[in-house]
């Protein structure tokens, strides 16, 4: 509620009105009423446009706008063929380790587009490709980081892909790392990624992994 009070205009104030440039020009003075109100509009815009502002930052929406209906949990069971030999690798070391007596190869990183098939045999059919890199991350153990997308060319899921992401000691029968994220029909993708090895040949760096996945998705 505003207060407004009327307070009585005297003789000389009315005479120096009179001679000011806004009632000479046909303008009446500001009035409080006037001054308030206008006041109240000005604060009302500023905060109207913080409000807007902060709504285009960030806001809460109902998944059913992103067509997100129940979440469904799915295995998906691949080889991945990381082939360094012949004439057309798909496993490249772009970062040498950081020393030749190093036993574990530390700092060394391979970049990679491996094939991703049904079976063990590279001739099987191909549902996708690992991209992505590893890097030997350890000085005393046999452990990589592994960085890669799983994008899948072929069958339900082609166009769509998952992100693995963690540690990988490939010595161990069984390693498990995270599914950190997807695109597609793997759009906010999570759950875990188990790798046993099926073949390797230490002479030539060549290796096949079986790697079963199993994701939460929508």
């Amino acid at each position: 509620m505003f207060l407004c009070l009327e307070v009585p205009k005297t003789e000389q104030y009315k005479q120096r009105a009179s001679k000011s440039p806004t009632h000479m020009a046909g303008i009446s003075p500001l009035s409080a009423t006037h001054f308030l109100f206008l006041s109240f509009l000005l604060s009302s815009a500023m905060a109207f446009a913080i409000g807007e502002d902060e709504y285009s930052f960030g806001r809460t929406l109902d998944r059913k706008l992103l067509g997100l209906r129940k979440e469904k949990l799915s295995h998906l069971r691949l080889y991945w063929h990381d082939v360094q030999s012949g004439k057309n690798p798909t496993s490249v070391q772009i970062v040498p380790p950081v020393s030749n007596t190093s036993r574990t190869g530390f700092g060394a990183v391979q970049m990679i587009d491996n094939p991703l098939t049904a079976t063990s045999d590279p001739k099987s059919k191909l549902w996708g490709r690992a991209q992505g890199l590893y890097a030997a991350a350890s000085q005393d153990k046999s452990g990589l980081l592994m960085a890669m997308n799983f994008a899948f060319v072929s069958g339900k899921y082609n166009g769509s892909s998952i992100t693995i992401f963690g540690r990988n000691p490939f010595m161990e029968k069984v390693r498990e790392m995270p599914v950190i994220g997807g695109s597609g029909l793997f759009r906010f993708a999570r759950g875990y990624a188990e790798a046993r090895t099926s073949k390797i040949d230490f002479y030539t760096g060549d290796a096949v992994i079986e790697y079963n996945i199993y994701v939460l998705h929508y």
